[in-house]
C-alpha cells in the first residue's frame, strides 16, 4: 500500500512537470511576431521611441540629451520665476519677448537635478557642473536617438520567460521611462511575449493600433521622421503650430480696446506711432479704431493654419498697420497679446489685458 501510494505521487509530480514544461515550450514557440529579443532591430526603435526626450526645456538649459526635473527656481531678464510644469516655459519666453532689443539673461538656482535619455537621475550643485553635462549633448538639429514623432498609448503588459532560470512573469509598463528601464533590462536569455494590440500615437494626435512587433516595426520606421523634433535652440520657431481662425477670432473678438506696442515697418520702428490708439475687431470682419475724438473704419480677414494663418489688415487711414501679416504667435500672461510678422523686418504686436 506504501509502494503504491509512493509510486502515485511521483507519477502527479512528473505529470505536473511535462505540463509545466508544455507550458513554457508553449511560450518559446509563440509567434516570432509576437516574441520580443533583446537587441533585436524591434527593441532598439522602441527603446528609442521610450528615451526621454531632453529637447523640451531648451529656452533654460539648451541641451538635448537632458532636461531639468521640475520645480526649480530662475531669473528671466531679472525677473524670478519659479518653473513649476512644462506650460511655465511659455512664461520665459512671454519675458523674453517682451522687447527685441535686449539680450536675453537667463540664470537657473541650483541645486537641480537633470534627467539623461534614459532617465538616470544627477544632482547638479552649479553652473561649472552643469556646462560640464551640457557640453556632451550634441549641438542643435544634430541626428540623436530619441524618437519623437509616435509616443506609446500605455499601458502595455508582456510575458517574460527567462530560458536560464525558467521563470515567467507579467509586467505592466506604464510610462516611456518603465518600458525603457525594461528594455534596457533585457538579456539574450529572455522572451518576452508582448500583448497586443498595441496603440502609438502619432504626429497629428492619430491613433494607431498594430497587432504584432512586424506591424509595430513598419510603423515605427514609416513615421519616425513625420515630425520636427524640435532640437533647436530657437523657442520662438514653433509658437504657432496649433493656431487656427477659430481661436484667433475668439481671442480678437471677445475683447475690445487692444493697443499696437511693437509696430515695425521697413526696418523702422513705430512703436509709439499709435500711442492711445484702441483696435476692436468685430465678427462680421470691420475693424474700429477710436483715437483723440476720431474714430476710423477698416478690415481684417483671416485664411491658412497653423505656422501659416495669414491676416489681412486694411485701415486705410492707419497705413502703418496695413499689412498682409502672419501670425506669430497668441500668448498670455499679464496681457494677452498677438503676435504678427512678416519674414525678419515686420513686425506688429497688439496687447490687451482683458482676459
Amino acid at each position: 500500500m506504501k509502494f503504491k501510494t509512493t509510486f502515485f505521487i511521483c507519477l502527479t509530480a512528473l505529470l505536473i512537470v511535462a505540463s509545466c514544461r508544455k507550458e513554457e515550450m508553449e511560450f518559446i514557440q509563440a509567434p516570432t511576431d509576437q516574441t520580443l529579443i533583446a537587441n533585436s532591430s524591434i527593441a532598439k526603435l522602441m527603446q528609442k521611441m521610450s528615451t526621454n526626450d531632453g529637447s523640451n526645456d531648451n529656452i533654460i538649459d539648451k541641451s538635448n540629451c537632458f532636461n531639468i526635473k521640475l520645480p526649480i527656481d530662475v531669473t528671466a531678464n531679472n525677473i524670478d520665476l519659479t518653473v513649476n510644469t512644462q506650460n511655465d516655459y511659455d512664461i520665459i519666453e512671454y519675458i523674453f519677448d517682451d522687447s527685441d532689443d535686449d539680450i536675453d539673461i537667463l540664470n537657473i538656482t541650483y541645486p537641480i537635478t537633470i534627467v539623461l535619455e534614459d532617465f538616470t537621475e544627477i544632482e547638479v550643485n552649479s553652473s561649472s557642473k552643469f556646462y560640464s553635462h551640457s557640453n556632451t549633448c550634441k549641438g542643435e538639429n544634430e541626428t540623436d536617438d530619441d524618437i519623437e514623432c509616435l509616443d506609446f498609448l500605455y499601458p502595455i503588459s508582456a510575458s517574460v520567460f527567462n530560458k536560464n532560470n525558467e521563470i515567467i512573469q507579467t509586467v505592466t509598463l506604464n510610462t516611456d521611462k518603465e518600458l525603457n528601464h525594461f528594455i534596457t533590462l533585457l538579456n539574450k536569455d529572455d522572451l518576452v511575449s508582448i500583448n497586443f494590440p498595441v496603440n502609438v500615437v502619432l504626429t497629428d494626435d492619430a491613433l494607431l493600433s498594430v497587432n504584432n512587433l512586424n506591424e509595430l516595426e513598419d510603423a515605427i520606421n514609416t513615421h519616425k521622421n513625420d515630425c520636427d523634433e524640435d532640437d533647436d535652440f530657437d523657442y520662438n520657431d514653433d509658437d504657432c503650430d496649433d493656431c487656427n481662425i477659430k481661436d484667433l477670432t475668439a481671442v480678437l473678438t471677445n475683447c475690445n480696446g487692444w493697443t499696437v506696442d511693437k509696430l515695425k515697418r521697413y526696418n523702422y520702428n513705430y512703436d509709439d506711432a499709435y500711442n492711445d490708439y484702441t483696435f476692436n475687431f468685430h465678427t462680421d470682419g470691420t475693424i474700429t479704431v477710436y483715437y483723440a475724438n476720431n474714430t476710423e473704419e477698416g478690415t481684417w480677414t483671416a485664411s491658412g493654419t497653423g505656422n501659416n494663418l495669414t491676416v489681412i489688415i486694411d485701415i486705410p487711414e492707419l497705413p502703418y498697420c496695413n499689412n498682409d501679416w502672419i501670425l506669430h504667435e497668441i500668448s498670455e500672461y499679464t496681457e494677452t497679446r498677438i503676435d504678427f510678422r512678416v519674414g525678419d523686418g515686420d513686425r506688429m504686436r497688439y496687447n490687451n489685458n482683458c482676459n
